[in-house]
């Protein structure tokens, strides 16, 4: 991965980082996951999802390659831009951080999710309330939201 943290805002210019900001804006979703996760010392992993989605894939290959993340996946009937890299999708929010207006609220919780190390039962359970938080700003996963911090609080209180 090119992109690295310290270069963020040096390497892309402002009207790059913009339009990015718009399609996001625009069509595109933050989301915050939390799975069930063997290898985990509580059971279960943080990620976080950028996606921006479109019925033509030109300019989300143009974004793959000029951010130098991601993948473009084609749907039935359209195209995704996906970044599921907790890195890489961490110096996205903040390259698009400055410029964003209508998911302000969703990239700042996002970058707060990624910035809580998972190191207790408690920073488990504040990132699943923060991505209960940041799902109810997802109109298309309404119908299928999780309530992670029941699910986790759950799985704590059975561990205990």
């Amino acid at each position: 991965m090119r992109m690295v943290a310290n270069a963020v805002g040096k390497k892309f210019s402002e009207v790059k980082r913009a339009y990015l900001a718009g399609f996001l804006d625009a069509d595109g979703a933050i989301m915050a996951i939390i799975e069930k996760h063997q290898g985990k010392k509580y059971g279960y992993r943080v990620r976080v999802v950028f996606k921006i989605t479109q019925c033509n894939d030109v300019v989300l290959f143009w974004f793959k390659n000029t951010f130098e993340v991601g993948l473009v996946r084609k749907n039935k009937t359209t195209y995704d831009w996906i970044i599921r890299d907790q890195k890489q999708v961490y110096c996205l929010l903040q390259l698009v951080a400055p410029y964003c207006k209508v998911k302000q609220n969703q990239v700042r919780i996002a970058m707060k999710i990624l910035t809580i190390p998972v190191i207790s039962k408690q920073n488990l359970l504040e990132c699943a309330q923060l991505a209960d938080t940041l799902s109810k700003f997802n109109v298309r996963s309404k119908n299928r939201r999780k309530n992670y911090a029941s699910m986790v609080q759950e799985h704590l209180s059975r561990n205990d």
